[in-house]
Order: structure tokens, then C-alpha cells, then sequence
């Protein structure tokens, strides 16, 4: 996620740190670098001569601080000024404690709407959620949101009337009569935006008043989805946005523009087709991420999620006892899995990049263990020459790729071992 835009702002934050005193010119120097970024990454040109701007003026006011150096009193500001650059305060669908929540989703063809509908009713499924094909021109998108909802056990309004409001007026008596927490409208999407469509969302605002009007907008269209989300909140009551295809190459220009320039804050990012792949927005973490600064709440939440499937705490005792074996450790690498592409939590931890990791070294550990025997899972120290062999010749990997991960495996549990006696070495960095 914005990889390009991250590598920038990373040169930019080092500079500014390794100056030990900044003079009016070397600030100059640094606001330049920064509007260039933001233009490469295809930011709105105004959004940018405002930012630059605003953050000019505020390093010009702040005081020296005698605790902090120059660069760190800079990095604070360029910080400050992203967040607020990005919507200061994250936005939340507050769900009604009585009847349903309507969460009415428009934009144009090929932003992944039908699929964010899917994901939106998955994330909270909880609160009971109804689907509803609201795009009767399109007859593959009944089927498309049918065969989403199945993968996730989610219903669908059965009714497809002969229009869009019909249809909506259909599931807002269903969801009365069968109880149903929220509402999600796939409305329908065009190659442009045109009086059809405009009056189209107009006409289902006046039979169902949804709640919320969330724009779907591909986060790689740059300056595209800050038009759309203008045009789109001068027609109707745009509440916000979410942006999708998030793990592309996004180089940050819709994120970084959408709130300022057409007034609609976003709500959710969208990343891969995997239906889990829906995260909330956080400007203030965005902007770390932006930074280089990493994203430890989010990683730490992601981990919260699967700690229970895979009973974190016990696992926890045999690993501080040093009794971890192979089956342990692949209900471990299955669960990481679960938090997502090892390459987008990289990106999460600070001074990390996504390029930094190889997905397939991990694919090569879990064909390795997947191979063995689950005798050999339990006691790695039964694998001999052998045995070796075939796991290689199970795993498509060499018998060097074997050693090595005995070894590492090792080592690990050696080290557990004596971090448990509270011995822990001096050269704890784990040895590869």
C-alpha cells in the first residue's frame, strides 16, 4: 500500500532527522521535497498548495524545545498535517439499538462494489446483515452477490423486481418483518456518472432514506475517484467513502485527496478479493504508515483476532517451557496466515516495507513441515538422513533447506528454553 509514496516520505524523514539545525532555506528544501512527492502520487494540485501551505506556516511558528531536536519538532508537524490532511477522526456507522441500519453503496462499474457489499455484511455479521441486488440491469450481479453470500452465509433478498426501487422497497419490508440489523444496497453502476443513475440513486433515497450513502471508489484511480466523490456529493447526500484495491499500486493521490478536496471522509479501505479483506480508516495511522512509522494497532488487533482459534495461552506455556514442536509451530504459520500477506503486515512495523518479505520462504517451511510424517511433527529429533530425503522430495526443496530449518528449529527452542530460566543471551537476534 502506496510503496512508492512511503519510500519518498522515508528520504524525506531521514533528511530532515540528520540536520541538525534547520535555516529557513533548508526548510525550503524540505517543503519542496514533500509538494513533489504528493504531486508524483497523484494528489490533488490545490490539496497540495493548501498542505504545503498550512504546514509552512505551522513549522514557522513552533518553538525550539529544548527535549527535542529540529528534525524530530519538523517530523511532529508533517505528521500532524497528514493526519489532519487524511480526516483527523476516524468515521464509524452507528448502528441503530432498534430495527436496522440502511448502508446504501454507489459508484461506478468496476470498483469492487458488489464484492465491499459482501465484505461490509461478512464484517459484521453479527448485527444480522440482509444483501441486496439493487442493480437489475446488470443480471450478473444478482448471481455475483449470490455466490459472494454463500461463501460466507449471508442472505440475499430473494425478490428481483422489475426496477431498483421495487426491489429496495421489498427488503425494507423484509427486514421489518424477518428482523434483520442492517441493510446493505448494491446499487447499480455505470461507465460514467449520468442523469440515469444520479435519479436512480435519488428515487431509492426517497423510498428506503438509508442511513449512510457510501461512494466505493478504486484507491487507484487517483484524481477519477476525488471527481466521482465530487460530482456524486453534489447530487445526493454523500456520506462517505471507501476506498478499494488498496493492496495495488496505489501511489495515495485518492486517499490523500478525497477528504480535503470533495468533503467526504472515508469510512473503510478494501484490500485483495478475500472477503476479510475490509479494514476500518484511521487517519492517524494511515499517516504513520505513510511515514514509515509502521501501524502497531492494527497488527496488534489482527493478532487479537485469531489469539483464541488457536489457543494462544496454552501454546504459549509449551513454548516458555521449550516443548514446541512442528505441529505447534504449523498451527502458528496458519494463523499468521490468517492475518493477512506476510508482506502487508510488514508494512505494519516500523521502518518495514512490504518488498522487505518473502512470501515464498514461508510457503517453502509449511510445504517442509507439511511433508514430515506427524511422528516427525512431534519429534523433529527422529529425522534422520533418510528421512530427509523424502521430506525433500515431498516438499520440492533440498535437503540443505531441511538442516537449515532443524537447526533454526533448534535454536528456538533452546532459546525459549532459557528465556523461561531467565537467561537470555546476549546475542539474542535469532541466528539464521
Amino acid at each position: 500500500m502506496f510503496e512508492g509514496l512511503i519510500d519518498r516520505f522515508q528520504i524525506i524523514r531521514r533528511k530532515v532527522l540528520g540536520y541538525g539545525r534547520i535555516t529557513k532555506s533548508e526548510m525550503e528544501i524540505i517543503l519542496k521535497d514533500i509538494r513533489i512527492t504528493l504531486l508524483e502520487a497523484d494528489v490533488n494540485y490545490k490539496v497540495v498548495k493548501d498542505f504545503i501551505n498550512d504546514l509552512g506556516k505551522k513549522c514557522e511558528e513552533l518553538e525550539l524545545s529544548k527535549t527535542l531536536k529540529p528534525g524530530d519538532i519538523i517530523i511532529k508537524a508533517v505528521f500532524e498535517e497528514l493526519v489532519l490532511l487524511l480526516g483527523k477522526v476516524p468515521q464509524r456507522i452507528e448502528f441503530k439499538k432498534d430495527g436496522y441500519t440502511i448502508i446504501s453503496l454507489i459508484g461506478l462499474q468496476g470498483t469492487g462494489k458488489t464484492t465491499t457489499a459482501a465484505k461490509l455484511a461478512l464484517k459484521y455479521k453479527k448485527k444480522n446483515p440482509l444483501l441486496v441486488p439493487a442493480d437489475i440491469k446488470r443480471p450478473a450481479a444478482f448471481e455475483q452477490l449470490n455466490l459472494l453470500a454463500e461463501r460466507v452465509n449471508i442472505p440475499v433478498c430473494p425478490f428481483q423486481g422489475d426496477s431498483a426501487i421495487r426491489t429496495v422497497k421489498k427488503a425494507k419490508e423484509l427486514a421489518l418483518e424477518q428482523g434483520y440489523g442492517l441493510v446493505i444496497v448494491d446499487t447499480a453502476g455505470r461507465l460514467h456518472i449520468d442523469e440515469e443513475l444520479v435519479q436512480e440513486l435519488i428515487d431509492i433515497n426517497k423510498a428506503v432514506s438509508p442511513d449512510y450513502q457510501l461512494l466505493v471508489a478504486d484507491g487507484m484511480s487517483g484524481q477519477d475517484a476525488v471527481n466521482q466523490a465530487t460530482v456524486f456529493k453534489e447530487k445526493i447526500d454523500l456520506n462517505g467513502a471507501i476506498l478499494t484495491k488498496m493492496d495495488g499500486d496505489a501511489k495515495g493521490g485518492a486517499a490523500l485527496s478525497i477528504t480535503r478536496a470533495a468533503n467526504v471522509p472515508i469510512f473503510y479501505v478494501g484490500t485483495g478479493e478475500d472477503l476479510n479483506g475490509i479494514e476500518e480508516f484511521y487517519p492517524d495511522r494511515m499517516a504513520q504508515r505513510i511515514m514509515g512509522m509502521g501501524d502497531i494497532a492494527s497488527l496488534v488487533e489482527k493478532v487479537k483476532i485469531v489469539e483464541d482459534e488457536i489457543g494462544q495461552k496454552k501454546l504459549r506455556k509449551k513454548m516458555m517451557k521449550g516443548e514446541l514442536n512442528f505441529e505447534d509451530f504449523l498451527i502458528q504459520l496458519r494463523a499468521v496466515k490468517k492475518l493477512g500477506p506476510l508482506s502487508k503486515l510488514a508494512a505494519m512495523i516500523p521502518g518495514a516495507k512490504e518488498s522487505d518479505v518473502d512470501e515464498n520462504e514461508m510457503k517453502k517451511i509449511e510445504a517442509i513441515i507439511n511433508s514430515m510424517t506427524k511422528k516427525e511433527r512431534f519429534n523433529p529429533e527422529i529425522i534422520n538422513g533418510s528421512r530427509k530425503r523424502r521430506i525433500a522430495a515431498g516438499s520440492g526443496t533440498q535437503i540443505r533447506d531441511i538442516n537449515q530449518l532443524l537447526k533454526q528449529f533448534d535454536y528456538a527452542r533452546d532459546l525459549l528454553k532459557k528465556m523461561e530460566r531467565g537467561k537470555i543471551p546476549k546475542n539474542f537476534a535469532f541466528k539464521m
